[in-house]
């Protein structure tokens, strides 16, 4: 699929998103961006894709309802003609011991990690078949799309991610007919999260074969890929510079 004059929805707005909306937007994408909470940043990623020359759209939803993914998505083509790719990165990653989960956080970290996914797509699949295709690019995680947990206290986002895996192999079958791809990618240490240490950093190189940190860039690379791709379906790349294979 070619990005020029396409229309993108990214579900979040900020941080790697943010490249990808602007990386997609200098090949000639029109760029949606939905958010949580982070309203600041969605625009300031609005702006960047503006200033390539290209339209924007924001909306605030939670895309764990039903209803707001379905207003997302119609609101999003009234605005901008159309939708081709479908970009979920909406996630929550917060770490909790076993003994002290509820079944409030698992049903709340499941609906962010992998219910949204599938929520947002059921949405977007029958704008994309009035348009005789599409791309629809989830995120899952190095670590389970490695096949086995590596860190404890992860126990709702490490099921939710290997879903996530599960989600994309299944559309992409059930939507090939459709000519609507499906694939996921499984990022490693690309941007280090708030808080971290440089020994921590420091650690995360060592384990990693390439010894640093990708950058977002690395992602949004791999999201171009995965739309210009005509042939690519029902597969988990994993973007994490080799941390998977030591």
């Amino acid at each position: 699929m070619q990005i020029n004059d396409r229309v993108v929805l990214i579900t979040g707005g900020k941080r790697i998103g943010a490249v990808i909306a602007a990386e997609l937007a200098a090949r000639g994408a029109d760029v949606a961006l939905s958010y949580g909470r982070s309203r600041d940043e969605a625009e300031q990623t609005a702006a960047t894709v503006r200033a390539a020359g290209r339209r924007a759209f924001v909306r605030q939803a939670d895309v764990t309802k039903p209803a707001d993914c379905e207003a997302l998505v119609a609101e999003t083509v009234a605005a901008l003609d159309r939708l081709d790719i479908l970009v979920n990165m909406a996630s929550v990653y917060r770490r909790k011991p076993f003994d002290e989960l509820t079944p409030e956080d698992w049903d709340a970290d499941l609906a962010v990690d992998l219910k949204a996914a599938f929520l947002c797509a059921r949405a977007a699949v029958p704008h994309m078949r009035k348009g005789g295709g599409g791309r629809i690019v989830n995120f899952a995680d190095w670590v389970a799309a490695s096949g086995r947990p590596r860190y404890t206290g992860y126990v709702p986002y490490y099921v939710a991610k290997a879903g996530v895996i599960a989600l994309t192999e299944v559309l992409a079958l059930e939507l090939a007919a459709d000519q609507i791809l499906v694939n996921a990618i499984a990022p490693g240490p690309i941007v280090a999260p708030p808080g971290t240490t440089a020994e921590e950093m420091k650690s995360v190189e060592q384990a990693t074969p390439l010894g640093r940190w990708g950058g977002e860039l690395e992602i949004a690379k791999a999201v171009i890929g995965l739309v210009e791709t005509d042939f690519i379906t029902g597969e988990t790349i994993r973007v994490d510079g080799g941390r998977h294979i030591k």
